[in-house]
């Protein structure tokens, strides 16, 4: 059975320190004590590291040794319109999962309105689910989660493989990804709210250079196609790194 991974802040002359919610929870629900070993990660490095202190809300851990991080198959960063927060906090989820480098929650002009401004609220909750998530996929690094942002101030952003997922249209996903693939790659991944975008929306995305794609004739939920692309291009990049 796989080691239980927790992040921790940081790693400093081989100690470590877990503290808050997690360091209860390992205290209280995993019965942590000393001599007990567990995997950690300080967001760039994976540890096995044995349990040296436990108190009421921290527990302090000595680094054994590292272990062999494995690399994403490439730097995906999902910019998700904002949809009603519990379908938009499963579409997270389930991306952390999947292995997406970066998620921007991106206010498009079919999301509802007064989603932005409650969805600063809730950045470090979606920031905690991430967090939480990562550690039970046992990724090496969570994926950035960005401030929310306007669908015209993210478009510019820079990656040499740009995809608008648009249900009126476009070619086929997986046939419009490069044949030549490797993990130093950076694809975008732009996918709308419920209703879609709008055609000026989808007009400044081509204006911008973005490649319109599509997953097919059924009309999917926003976070179900989020989910069904990620997915398709992270495998993509999986199966090129395997061959």
């Amino acid at each position: 059975m796989a080691r239980r991974r927790f992040f921790v802040d940081e790693v400093r002359r081989g100690s470590a320190v877990l503290t808050g919610d997690e360091a209860r929870h390992l205290r209280q629900v995993l019965r942590a004590e000393a001599g007990q070993r567990y995997e950690i990660s300080d967001n760039r490095s994976v540890y096995i590291a044995e349990i040296d202190g436990v108190r009421k809300d921290e527990v302090s851990f000595r680094v054994l040794e590292e272990l062999p991080a494995e690399p994403l198959p490439l730097h995906l960063t999902l910019l998700l319109a904002l949809t009603k927060f519990d379908r938009f906090e499963w579409a997270l989820e389930k991306a952390t999962e999947l292995g997406v480098a970066k998620i921007v929650p991106v206010e498009a002009e079919r999301s509802e309105k007064g989603l932005e401004r409650a969805a600063s609220k809730r950045l470090e909750r979606w920031r905690k689910i991430a967090r939480e998530t990562s550690q039970q996929a046992r990724r090496a690094r969570m994926p950035e989660v960005a401030a929310p942002a306007r669908l015209a101030d993210v478009l510019g952003s820079a990656g040499a493989l740009r995809y608008f997922l648009d249900e009126t249209g476009g070619a086929p996903l997986l046939s419009a990804l490069p044949t030549d693939r490797t993990n130093a790659d950076e694809v975008l991944l732009a996918v709308g709210p419920e209703g879609g975008w709008t055609d000026a929306e989808r007009g400044l995305a081509i204006a911008s250079g973005w490649t319109r794609i599509s997953l097919g004739p059924m009309v999917l939920r926003a976070e179900t196609a989020a989910i069904a692309a990620a997915a398709v291009v992270v495998n993509a990049w999986l199966a090129a790194s395997a061959g």
